[in-house]
């Protein structure tokens, strides 16, 4: 039976990125998914970064049963009560003057449109976003994602420029102390922006926190520098928290730390707990403008009731249970983990990220910081056959990063049983090489 699907996959699945895990899923439970030989995975990226609930949630399941038997999809300019519930309850959640949603599918949706509206209102094309970020896969999306996916397509859309990201770990503009001057860094960026822009800057694209980027995340004080650089320019600021929205953090949203308020928010993965949902957040001065000019962008799936449902109900879970003070805790409990396998293993570099979104970098000399794409595929493996998920992001000139995103609701245990899965596939990864 295993040997018939594999066949079917060689010959009907189309490969669109890496290799595909040799592991057949028959269902999933809370913080695992389950083959259909019956192991057990422990599941440390909730699913594709998105099931901030965990898998097969009661609350979940019962609202798309309930919904789906009443009303799952309509005429796009038809609306329902979960949608302009969850376009209220999402605004409650956020700062003035974040007031109007759309409701959308993907990630890449949410800043297609996004893109799409800073654009109309500015009367302007240019896009400023990180090198290494990643945005999506669709034409404006993917023209502002740099961390992959860029070579053999063609040309981008016009007018997308990418700044340096500032990798603390990494850093490429340093101080006397050897440390990462991000002002500098951030000045030289934007004088290459100036240089080649011709004049038509619109917005930056930037996410909180790097995720395909290998968990970078920018130091306190540098996104209000950002903000003020966007102002200086007329340029509205667009924050993705694809991954980083709806309390990963320990945060409802990563911005908040910040004490920043972007023009505009894009909210996919997390809002939908791993079903497709995304919301793009703005001001009412901002969407007010973009109607004038007639903005547009009408999908098949815009205002769903069913996925708006279910993202209703992510919002009781999550305040019903304090998922943003449960993501702290259970942080700081990863992290402790993570800082604990530093000091009995010499290939872990760097530990870094904010709440349940936490990485972890390999190194094989600490020294010189030298990476390793075997040592991050033999751990990677290792913690597989272990019964661990986990995901290694591997970067031109960066080491092997894991991507660590358990589901809010793990328990402190499931935590443990990773760390120490993790502790082993790395020891016995190690002892491999040597």
């Amino acid at each position: 039976m295993a040997d018939s699907f594999w066949a079917d996959v060689d010959r009907h699945l189309v490969r669109y990125g890496g290799a595909f895990t040799r592991e057949i899923i028959d269902h999933a439970e809370g913080s695992f998914v389950v083959t259909e030989d019956g192991r057990r995975i422990l599941d440390f990226t909730s699913g594709q970064m998105s099931a901030i609930l965990g898998h097969a949630h009661p609350e979940i399941v019962e609202t798309v049963r309930r919904q789906v038997s009443r009303l799952d999809h309509l005429f796009s300019g038809m609306l329902s009560r979960p949608v302009v519930d969850l376009a209220r309850r999402l605004a409650e959640t956020l700062p003035a003057p974040l007031e109007k949603a759309l409701l959308l599918t993907t990630g890449a949706e949410s800043n297609e449109a996004a893109v799409r509206m800073a654009k109309l209102v500015t009367g302007k094309h240019e896009i400023v976003s990180f090198a290494r970020s990643w945005h999506g896969m669709t034409q404006a999306a993917a023209s502002a994602t740099y961390s992959a996916g860029r070579r053999g397509y063609g040309p981008a859309a016009p007018g997308n420029f990418a700044i340096p990201a500032p990798n603390s770990y990494r850093p490429d503009f340093t101080d006397a102390a050897g440390e990462l001057d991000w002002r500098r860094q951030l000045d030289f960026g934007f004088e290459m922006i100036d240089a080649q822009s011709v004049g038509s800057l619109a917005a930056c694209l930037v996410e909180p926190i790097l995720s395909s980027g290998g968990i970078i995340e920018p130091p306190p004080g540098y996104f209000a520098a950002l903000a003020e650089k966007c102002r200086e320019r007329g340029m509205l600021l667009i924050l993705d928290e694809a991954q980083t929205g709806l309390c990963r953090t320990g945060n409802w949203y990563a911005f908040e730390r910040d004490g920043i308020v972007p023009d505009i928010l894009t909210l996919s993965k997390t809002l939908g707990a791993g079903l497709p949902l995304a919301a793009v957040l703005t001001s009412a001065e901002i969407e007010r403008a973009a109607h004038e000019r007639g903005f547009l962008f009408f999908t098949t799936h815009v205002s769903d009731p069913l996925p708006a449902a279910v993202g209703n109900t992510v919002l009781d879970v999550l305040t019903r249970d304090r998922l943003d003070s449960r993501a702290l805790e259970l942080g700081a409990l990863l992290r402790s983990g993570l800082e604990e396998l530093a000091t009995r293993h010499e290939v872990v570099g760097d530990i870094r990220g904010r709440g349940l979104l936490a990485g972890l970098e390999l190194v094989v000399d600490r020294e010189t910081k030298r990476s390793s794409d075997e040592l991050g595929a033999r751990v990677t493996q290792r913690c597989l056959e272990l019964g661990l998920h986990m995901n290694i992001v591997q970067l031109p000139g960066m080491g092997g990063v894991f991507r660590i995103a358990p589901p809010l609701t793990a328990s402190e245990e499931e935590i443990s049983l990773g760390l120490s899965i993790l502790d082993q596939a790395i020891g016995d990864s190690v002892k491999t090489m040597s």
